[in-house]
């Protein structure tokens, strides 16, 4: 219940009445609903009650309102149906007004500048009447830059008012929060919106700018300076950009070189230059990446007098007369790096863009790298040190480790513990070595030689082994060919030498002669025909059943007195060679007969060049004939001993 003063009186104690009329003092409802949306109206009515007049339309207002009819000639008009309701965050949804605006901000610590202009924007949302400022960012400003005002609603005064956008317009200032901003042009639907309500635009302004960041985006005035300050242009403007080749090492001159790829850097920034090397999986290589580190190279030195030191820890400008530069790289041309000529034969993309823009060069045609083939080297074989069996010592030129060579074992099988015995005498200058005799034997399984000396009482020469088994190589032997003693070179009377000991045979084993003779096709007539000879005073030697065999005839004397005349007859005719003539003529027998036909004798005889046109040769083919054109080859080829 309020209490008010009567007309005239003082608002004090006892001078204020009640009016009992007014029973209702609650405030009147101005929220409601309308088509489904909430909307706010003005009250009508105050406190207590009575009517409000302000912003209420005067009684005569309402009248002359209603009085008032459009007229038409054709009578009334009819009334359009009221529109429905749409509030403002609905109408106005995602629709801003965009204003590009400046302030100026004073700088008092700067010599170089007063004060600095900032360009902001300005977006009003017209759903909600809120305003927001921003300043784009400008790199390298070192100014904290981005939102300046949050999004609200900015108030306009000390009175509760807020910035409406009928106060914004372009060519005008606006404070906000103590700031002006000079705004100076709008987009084109802000402009269309405000012609829309009837306001009139202002023409839009020139935006200002910063005086400092114009004084800074000046062109420098350049100087012409001396070439020693040119370097730190260079490295500004070539920093971090190389050139790549890719370069062949050619070393297959020097022993153990070969061809090897690296990678060549050029850096453009200091004319530097860097030589990589390029690893592969097992290449059994260190791990080393750079050949030539990272350094300027001298491509021509000043002419040196003889007292300058030819070895120097650095290479001054003194004593360089022109330096490798981009200009001295091509591909497909050889450049000598150092001492070490490196073929370039390709480059990367960056490098073939760099050279067709600075020095206009577009031939870069890869060139293909075609690996030379080893060259053979022949292996020479060092002479025998008499050392061990020339086999053994042999593996050790083939082989950093070697191994025994290999071995006949079927030979070794078949010929196991067969053992040839001979008598030898010590062929020697002096007396008491003649009387000296040896036991020789040669084993048939690896055709290793052993020589025992048979201890003989108050002789004074110690006995026993003289040689210990071993394989013995005939005189002139080499090591490319060599030739050892086999069976056939055993025979009675002749002279075999030892390492540098000369022995006379003189005896056998009567196993010797049996042995040859079951055996007659592997071992010459010659030697056979020695052993005979040698134990015909002894005993009756029984002779191998041959009857399949042809005979030369009934008389020995006559044929072997035949060949030696034949054997003296071809002494002249060098060029034959008595092992390739017994070759021929058993890959020709290939039953293994020992017959011949007499065309394919006469044939074969021609291709080895043996002269069948003498007398002789006639006279012992018509004795080794047998049969009708049927030539016992084995007995021709007796006079073609090994």
């Amino acid at each position: 219940m309020s209490s008010q003063p009567g007309p005239g009186l003082p608002f004090l104690p006892g001078c204020s009445f009640r009016d009992p009329m007014k029973t209702c003092f609650h405030r009147s409802q101005t929220l409601g609903y309308k088509n489904g949306y909430a909307f706010s109206r003005l009250p009508t009515v105050g406190i207590g009650g009575e009517r409000l007049y302000v912003n209420q339309l005067s009684q005569a207002e309402l009248d002359e309102l209603a009085s008032q009819r459009p007229t038409l000639t054709y009578g009334q008009v009819k009334r359009a149906p009221p529109s429905g309701f749409i509030p403002a965050h609905v109408a106005f949804d995602k629709k801003i007004l965009k204003f590009d605006a400046y302030f100026q901000e004073d700088v008092p610590l700067s010599a170089e500048e007063h004060y600095r202009i900032r360009q902001v924007c300005i977006y009003y949302y017209l759903e909600d009447d809120s305003m927001y400022v921003i300043e784009p960012a400008v790199p390298n400003s070192g100014i904290p830059q981005g939102k300046h005002i949050r999004r609200h609603r900015v108030p306009k005064n000390d009175h509760g008012e807020h910035y409406h956008w009928k106060d914004l317009n372009r060519g005008m200032n606006i404070t906000m929060y103590g700031r002006t901003y000079r705004i100076v042009d709008c987009d084109r639907f802000t402009q269309e919106f405000l012609e829309s309500q009837g306001i009139e635009v202002n023409p839009p302004e020139k935006m200002a700018f910063d005086p400092y960041t114009e004084l800074r985006q000046m062109p420098v005035h350049k100087y012409i300076t001396p070439s020693d300050f040119d370097q730190l242009k260079q490295f500004l403007t070539y920093d971090k950009q190389v050139l790549r080749f890719y370069a062949m090492w050619d070393d297959t001159n020097s022993i153990f070189g070969e061809n090897r790829p690296y990678i060549i850097h050029y850096y453009l920034a200091d004319d530097t230059v860097e030589v990589r090397e390029v690893h592969k999986q097992n290449d059994g290589r260190d791990p080393f990446p750079v050949l030539i580190r990272r350094q300027r190279l001298p491509k021509t030195f000043v002419d040196k007098q003889k007292t300058f030191p030819t070895c120097v820890m650095e290479i001054s400008d003194e004593e360089v007369l022109e330096w490798y530069t981009a200009k001295d790289f091509a591909v497909g041309k050889y450049t000598t790096l150092l001492g070490r000529n490196f073929f370039i034969y390709d480059c990367d993309e960056f490098t073939r863009n760099f050279y067709r823009d600075k020095f206009g060069i577009t031939d870069f045609q890869p060139v293909e790298i075609k690996k030379k083939p080893p060259q053979e080297v022949q292996q020479i074989i060092p002479p025998y040190n008499g050392f061990g069996i020339l086999e053994d010592t042999l593996q050790n030129c083939f082989s950093l480790f070697p191994k025994p060579p290999r071995k006949d074992v079927i030979k070794m099988l078949e010929n196991d513990n067969k053992v040839l015995r001979y008598q030898v005498a010590l062929e020697s200058p002096n007396p008491e070595d003649r009387k000296r005799r040896f036991i020789l034997s040669y084993f048939l399984s690896n055709d290793m030689i052993s020589i025992y000396e048979p201890p003989v009482r108050n002789s004074g020469i110690i006995g026993g082994k003289y040689l210990r088994k071993t394989r013995v190589a005939k005189p002139g032997s080499t090591t490319e060919n060599a030739t050892y003693y086999g069976p056939s070179d055993l025979t009675i009377g002749s002279t075999i030498e030892v390492f540098g000991h000369r022995f006379v045979i003189t005896d056998a084993d009567e196993y010797v002669l049996n042995y040859m003779e079951s055996n007659a096709g592997s071992f010459p007539e010659a030697t056979l025909q020695s052993l005979r000879d040698h134990f015909h005073p002894k005993q009756v030697v029984k002779e191998p059943d041959n009857s399949d065999m042809p005979k030369l005839g009934t008389s020995k004397q006559e044929p072997d007195e035949l060949i030696v005349r034949v054997q003296e007859e071809l002494k002249p005719h060098k060029h034959l060679n008595n092992k390739n003539i017994q070759e021929a003529f058993l890959q020709c027998d290939k039953d293994g007969s020992g017959v011949l036909d007499k065309a394919n004798f006469l044939s074969l005889c021609e291709s080895l060049s043996v002269p069948t046109n003498t007398t002789l040769l006639n006279e012992l083919i018509d004795q080794c004939s047998c049969g009708e054109n049927q030539i016992n080859y084995r007995d021709f080829l007796r006079a073609f001993p090994l």
